[in-house]
């Protein structure tokens, strides 16, 4: 059973993806996917948190209306040939977020938000590595220190939030000097690391699995093989995304993430199930049937 909990498209999130989120979703059907969510980018309430190809934020509380309507729309044209999960990736840039992340999540159209940051002292760390480096300067000009503010941010979103997913969990290492190490040496990275992990286990929420770090370069998914062993130590539940930001990029390196999670010994994974309007129940599938499935 092949299964993304976390996707965008251009035509919700222009200059940051591409295409159509229909087309987006046939190319899903098409690839034998049984249960896609569409989580586009929330809206951010502050100029100062446009990217530099955004002037304004006027267009993107409207944008993110009219992306609920339509994926209502789609839901409902392709109920007999797959399972759509409507929702959102909330933006933690600041704690001041947290009662906009709230509102958005309480529309009735929304089944889950995904808990990101791709933020750390209101910079974005994702971006390029221009960015990246402001960041890093801002904590006193070391990887070590970044991840480790990094992680403060992400702890205060998961107590404000308790988000049903949890996005990327490492993201922070895609544009640092050594973006595959071990984080397990850095004593205070790997602390903040665990408690975080312990915070989620908690709360009852999915890790996911995000295959995007694959198509960027990296040699693992987020989050990296430590913190994949540990948060299963801890009992902790693991999800599947492709993070897809296009057609080009649904289901891509599937194959790989299952290896991947094959060789540190996972056997189950889990999505979040929609019975009806308002109730969300995780769901088990095995990991030998997400390999079988036609990616």
């Amino acid at each position: 059973m092949a299964f993304s909990m976390h996707s965008h498209s251009g035509q919700f999130c222009p200059g940051h993806a591409k295409d159509q989120l229909e087309d987006i979703i046939l190319t899903a059907i098409s690839k034998g996917f049984q249960s896609f969510s569409l989580t586009e980018h929330m809206p951010r309430d502050s100029d100062a948190d446009l990217y530099p190809e955004e002037t304004s934020i006027e267009p993107l509380r409207p944008m993110h209306s009219a992306f609920l309507v339509e994926a209502q729309r789609l839901r409902t044209k392709y109920a007999a040939q797959i399972k759509l999960l409507i929702g959102f990736e909330g933006e933690w840039i600041r704690p001041s977020y947290g009662p906009l992340i709230k509102e958005l999540a309480s529309d009735p159209a929304v089944d889950y938000f995904i808990g990101s940051v791709h933020h750390v002292h209101g910079i974005p760390i994702d971006y390029d590595a221009a960015f990246y480096r402001k960041a890093r300067d801002v904590s006193g000009g070391s990887d070590e220190r970044l991840f480790e503010d990094y992680l403060d941010a992400q702890f205060e979103m998961l107590n404000e939030l308790r988000p049903r997913v949890v996005g990327h969990f490492d993201l922070i290492r895609l544009l640092s000097d050594e973006p595959d190490r071990d984080l397990r040496p850095w004593k205070g990275v790997w602390e903040k690391a665990v408690r975080n992990l312990k915070v989620v286990v908690e709360q009852g929420g999915l890790l996911e699995v995000n295959s995007a770090a694959l198509r960027k370069g990296l040699k693992e998914p987020y989050p990296g093989k430590a913190i994949v062993q540990e948060f299963l130590g801890l009992g902790g539940k693991l999800t599947l995304s492709d993070d897809s930001h296009g057609i080009a990029h649904v289901g891509t390196n599937f194959g790989r993430a299952v290896e991947y999670l094959e060789g540190l010994g996972v056997k189950e994974v889990w999505l979040l199930d929609r019975k009806e309007v308002g109730l969300l129940t995780k769901k088990g599938v095995s990991l030998e049937d997400v390999k079988t499935s036609d990616i």
